[in-house]
């Protein structure tokens, strides 16, 4: 979905991405989490070891409250930071997957929703290497359809062909973003 924004004109800011570079090795994000979480969420090489992370996180809630508590600041901070570097006249796209979790649906103009059903996300998961039961855990510690649903001004539905979201998000920036920019 972003992908496609970005093919638009689209300045996107990707949390995910974000949140990976401020766990780099060397910086003060990673030397939180591994006070927080102790030596055995680093690999050999001083990275991150994700792995280790995620199964600390995703099996307990208060884990996951604590590490968002270290992360999502820093990953806001420079979001800031790539938006206020855009030109006046950009149209920006946070790429947020944790918008409703994080309580900010509020700080943005509009909040578009990508959705699938939950075999579908679980495969897409499993596709980029996550075991299944670490796919679902994940998914069941995310909010859930009708919460995200609540904080949305436009839902597309990601279950269909590539061409068939294209073609949505074709009609969104048409509807949506053409007639706000004047």
């Amino acid at each position: 979905m972003a992908r496609l924004l970005a093919e638009r004109g689209a300045l996107v800011v990707d949390a995910d991405r974000i949140a990976r570079e401020v766990l780099e090795p060397g910086t003060p994000g990673l030397a939180a989490v591994a006070a927080e979480f102790g030596g055995g969420v680093l690999a050999a090489d001083g990275s991150l070891d994700r792995a280790a992370l995620a199964a600390i996180v995703f099996a307990a809630e208060d884990a996951r409250r604590r590490l968002d508590g270290l992360v999502h600041p820093l990953v806001r901070q420079r979001s800031a930071e790539t938006i206020a570097g855009a030109p006046a006249d950009a149209v920006v796209v946070n790429d947020v997957p944790l918008l409703v979790e994080t309580g900010r649906a509020g700080s943005y103009d509009l909040v578009l929703v990508v959705e699938t059903d939950l075999e579908t996300r679980v495969t897409r998961l499993i596709e980029r290497g996550l075991p299944e039961q670490d796919a679902r855990a994940r998914i069941a510690a995310q909010a859930t359809d009708e919460q995200r649903r609540a904080v949305a001004d436009v839902v597309v539905d990601n279950s269909g062909t590539p061409e068939a979201l294209a073609e949505q998000v074709d009609r969104f920036w048409r509807e949506r973003v053409v007639p706000a920019r004047g």
